[in-house]
């Protein structure tokens, strides 16, 4: 790979102003390790009086938020930046996946209703809800086909989900004094299935690679006992869906990665102003309340997520080794402190932000075993 420009500073960008260390150090670990390997200079942690008018090359920890913002960061496109872009805060959360309860529901400014209508056919049963008023008639619509996952638009790994099979159990949560902020501030209420498989499919675009990718993600226990995210095994080429789909892959693969294919392209389609150098999909597939098989995209990542080591690593073995077909990375997040498994590549290792210990590495193996 021949990297377009070699004047160009990789700079790790904590969006948060309160990021956890685990996500700072993280963030920072990967911007280094993309500098290496683009053959670009790392330059630290972002900085508006050290970096202002140079050029850069960003890895936020979330996808940018507004003209403004971006314009700040110099990033004027996808070329600018490992991450993603969105003209609203709701437009890169779990809260687009579904539509909302009627044409009379709270809807957030920039809201496009030709999204839900694209994707309905790839993502499970579930209304975005907006509003307190909004929230018990359509619990009352789902959970006539079924339990219901009711989860906050903007929580990531899992983390503060609720599985509700009653009605008298959601009417519960509305009487917490929070239910209102936790309403208003976008929560999705999605059918809930048994015996989950999530798999992972995405895209990366970085200086002049393509990495394209399928696998599946697993969940492991916090420091608190809570299931959170614990890794992600990928099978990552160089180039296209194109490119991934010939590979021999089993039929609920492949119709994971046509159904974030779909959501991929409503997304570009409904939100003009939307662009993303790194676009992850998560696709859940399981069994129903009646027992019927599922599948469907639970949701987006535009950003630094559990799976961008692993990317990165595939990204360095496609340099070393120009002519692999394909190669197999894992993405590890375990709360045990342990030695390395042997040839792993450790990312991060020290304090969480609700456990005392947290590591993260990678593993590759050879795509033919």
């Amino acid at each position: 790979m021949t990297p377009t420009n070699r004047n160009r500073r990789v700079v790790a960008h904590s969006v948060r102003p309160q990021a956890p260390r685990h996500e700072v150090e993280t963030n920072q670990a990967l911007a280094q390790w993309l500098a290496q390997i683009l053959g670009w200079q790392y330059g630290g942690s972002y900085d508006p009086d050290t970096h202002a008018g140079r050029d850069l090359y960003l890895l936020p920890t979330q996808t940018l938020i507004g003209a403004a913002a971006a314009r700040q960061l110099g990033v004027k496109g996808p070329d600018d930046l490992w991450g993603g872009y969105v003209d609203h805060p709701f437009i890169c959360t779990k809260a687009i996946t579904h539509g909302l309860l009627n044409m009379q529901a709270k809807a957030p400014e920039g809201w496009a209703p030709l999204f839900a209508e694209r994707v309905r056919q790839v993502v499970l049963e579930g209304i975005s809800v907006f509003s307190l008023d909004d929230a018990q008639p359509a619990a009352e619509q789902l959970l006539e086909r079924g339990p219901l996952r009711l989860k906050p638009i903007h929580a990531c790994a899992g983390r503060g989900q609720e599985v509700i099979s009653h009605l008298a159990a959601f009417r519960q949560i509305l009487g917490r004094a929070d239910a209102g902020e936790l309403f208003s501030g976008g929560v999705v209420l999605e059918q809930d299935l048994k015996e989950v498989i999530t798999h992972s499919v995405g895209q990366s675009f970085i200086g002049d690679t393509v990495l394209s990718y399928c696998g599946e993600q697993y969940l492991t226990e916090d420091g608190l006992g809570e299931k959170v995210y614990g890794g992600s095994d990928l099978l990552v080429v160089q180039g296209y869906y194109d490119d991934l789909l010939t590979l021999p892959l089993a039929d609920d693969v492949r119709l994971a990665i046509e159904q974030a294919q779909v959501f991929d392209v409503a997304a570009d389609e409904a939100y003009p102003g939307f662009y993303a150098s790194r676009r992850n999909y998560d696709i859940a597939q399981g069994l129903d309340a009646r027992g019927q098989r599922c599948s469907g995209v639970l949701e987006q990542s535009w950003r630094m997520g559990g799976a961008s080591s692993a990317e990165v690593a595939a990204l360095q073995c496609f340099v070393n080794h120009p002519g692999l077909p394909a190669i197999r990375v894992s993405s590890v997040e375990t709360y045990h402190d342990q030695p390395l498994p042997a040839g792993a590549i450790e990312v991060y290792r020290g304090p969480a932000e609700n456990s005392d210990f947290l590591l993260k590495y990678v593993t590759v193996k050879p795509y033919d075993g």
